[in-house]
């Protein structure tokens, strides 16, 4: 079964769905993973990056015609065998509206997508979940359908508070809907590697947050990863390279620390 991952942080522009889609990227083409990225924002540009770097020329699905027809199967794009996506749209800003207009108890509202993706887990080993970063129905679901966060925490005092608060409120969702999810780690993104600021940031998240649940591996500020933004993920000369390693070392890390979570689990 898979193992499901929502990105997050509350401030936005700090590089959630940059690591949503590189993970996921890593994990199918890198380590062979049967990888499933699933499209929460209605910005879609998890979506776009993806179809951009594989040649997908035209998405003809989004995941709101899986939450109004009760079954993700049909809105799943298989990008390569490895890699399938459940893409978002503009029209996705109004699942809130159509929560509240479904019947459905609060609880089942907030456990909607988990309810979605239950009969496809057994298909992944992982299923990464990029949300935008607001409190709100999207996060809700994320939070409700997923296993582990990843915190995204850019090297400036918002992004640490949008950390915290983030935390506080998965134990919100812990305390009033039995969310069961776990902090997989806090994932540093610099803006000036070596920078006081950057530094500082990253030492103040390990008073916050437990040394040992700040990662180690950073993503730096690389000019590559925002080219791909225009062209696409691509693996043709050094600089490429260079940025596909900092993904990988991340993930390496990561798979350490979810085996043992999943391995301490056993004995609970």
């Amino acid at each position: 079964m898979a193992i499901t991952i929502v990105v997050g942080n509350f401030k936005g522009g700090v590089g959630k769905t940059k690591v949503s889609v590189m993970a996921s990227w890593e994990l199918a083409f890198a380590r062979g993973k049967k990888v499933l990225l699933v499209d929460m924002d209605p910005q879609g540009n998890a979506s776009t990056l993806i179809a951009r770097s594989t040649g997908v020329r035209e998405i003809n699905t989004s995941i709101f015609e899986g939450f109004q027809n009760g079954s993700l199967r049909e809105c799943i794009v298989e990008v390569t065998d490895n890699l399938h996506m459940i893409p978002a749209q503009v029209s996705f800003k109004n699942l809130p509206k159509f929560l509240y207009s479904s019947g459905k108890s609060e609880i089942e509202q907030v456990s909607y997508l988990k309810t979605l993706l239950d009969p496809i887990r057994d298909d992944y080993d992982y299923i990464f979940i990029d949300v935008p970063p607001t409190i709100s129905d999207f996060s809700d679901n994320a939070m409700m359908a997923a296993d582990y966060v990843l915190i995204i925490l850019q090297a400036q005092e918002l992004s640490l508070e949008g950390a915290e608060t983030y935390i506080k409120y998965l134990q919100f969702m812990a305390d009033n809907y039995d969310a069961d999810i776990q902090v997989a780690g806090v994932l540093p993104v610099l803006l000036r590697p070596g920078g006081r600021v950057d530094m500082s940031t990253i030492e103040r998240a390990k008073e916050m947050f437990g040394e040992d649940n700040v990662m180690e591996n950073v993503v730096k500020h690389l000019e590559r990863l925002k080219a791909w933004d225009v062209t696409g993920i691509t693996n043709n000369d050094m600089h490429d390279r260079k940025a596909h390693q900092v993904f990988l070392d991340v993930i390496e890390e990561l798979e350490q620390k979810l085996g043992k979570f999943e391995e301490a689990g056993k004995y609970e």
